[in-house]
């Protein structure tokens, strides 16, 4: 499949890329330092973890200790992604911000020491913000590709959407006769969001339609879906099914039976860095495993969940 040619080239690129890399930080380590474990494995994650509780160590380097000099965290991140991060109309500013992944900024930014600006952007812009040094991590729902594992380095994984994991097809109720799976979307207009890994699948999965739009937000789908722009949209199941079971009015479904799994390495939220720094990484994946061992972020998760159905999110 073309996806599959396109995951495995890319895959041998960041392998390539690691070979080449991993010489060269190693070199810039003092002689005596166990900094390498911070290192990228072979996917582009780092394993290892840092010992938070003290914040950030006084002899940090890089994005980690530029952090800890300015005094703020600034986190990238597409605010349109119920419950992970959305907007919050009865609060202002940064305060506005909320969800799950927007809790686990602020612990972050805590246990740092620091202030927390987020800022929020297009989900297209999210990384190359990050790459380009506007912003030192993004934290917005980010699955694992290997073309994003070129360019970043990731955490550890901290959030799976365990049965609904993988992608599915949305559509409006009163097509439910019309569309019943991939080869009812010829001469159909899909979309998916820009940048996504649902994008990705489209392109593996779907070869016959009208038109292929690409749009900003997860949001901007559904509103499209809703007033007739597209047929169908390739969504993140777990999203998208919270969101129907949110507006129970809104006349999407998902259509049943088409299920669009994911290969082990691609499940999983997960929070990127520029390209090399695996310090930083590895204080995020400290926080990672505090909040998986005590339960929090899921706790997080299902308030998340509440505020924005009350929302109608």
């Amino acid at each position: 499949m073309l996806l599959h040619r396109w995951i495995m080239g890319l895959a041998v690129a960041a392998v390539v890329a690691l070979a080449a890399v991993s010489p060269a930080l190693a070199e810039s380590l003092e002689d005596g330092e166990a900094e390498s474990q911070y290192l990228e494995n072979a996917w582009n994650f780092v394993d290892a973890s840092m010992d938070v509780s003290a914040g950030i160590p006084a002899d940090a380097r890089g994005v980690l200790a530029d952090i800890r000099e300015a005094g703020v965290l600034r986190v990238a991140t597409e605010p349109y992604f119920p419950p992970q991060e959305f907007i919050d109309p009865d609060l202002e500013g940064q305060d506005s911000y909320v969800g799950a992944d927007m809790a686990l900024a602020r612990l972050i930014a805590s246990r740092m020491g620091v202030a927390l600006q987020i800022v929020p952007m297009d989900f297209s812009e999210v990384l190359p913000a990050v790459s380009e040094g506007s912003c030192d991590l993004a934290i917005s729902a980010l699955s694992y590709t290997p073309g994003r594992a070129a360019q970043m380095t990731f955490s550890k994984g901290y959030f799976y959407a365990g049965t609904r994991t993988g992608s599915g097809l949305m559509i409006r109720a009163a097509d439910s006769g019309r569309i019943t799976g991939v080869a009812s979307l010829v001469g159909r207009n899909i979309a998916a969001q820009s940048g996504s890994l649902q994008e990705a699948q489209m392109y593996e999965h779907v070869f016959h339609y009208r038109e292929f739009r690409r749009m900003s937000s997860v949001q901007a789908l559904y509103n499209a879906l809703m007033d007739g722009t597209i047929d169908a949209a390739m969504v993140d199941k777990a999203t998208g099914v919270a969101y129907i079971e949110s507006n129970p009015r809104c006349g999407l479904m998902m259509v049943p039976g088409v299920h669009f799994t994911l290969e082990e390495q691609f499940e999983g939220d997960r929070i990127a860095a520029r390209k090399g720094e695996g310090e930083l990484i590895a204080f995020v994946n400290g926080v990672i495993d505090e909040v998986l061992s005590s339960g929090q972020y899921m706790a997080w998760y299902e308030e998340a969940t509440a505020r924005a159905s009350a929302l109608g999110l």
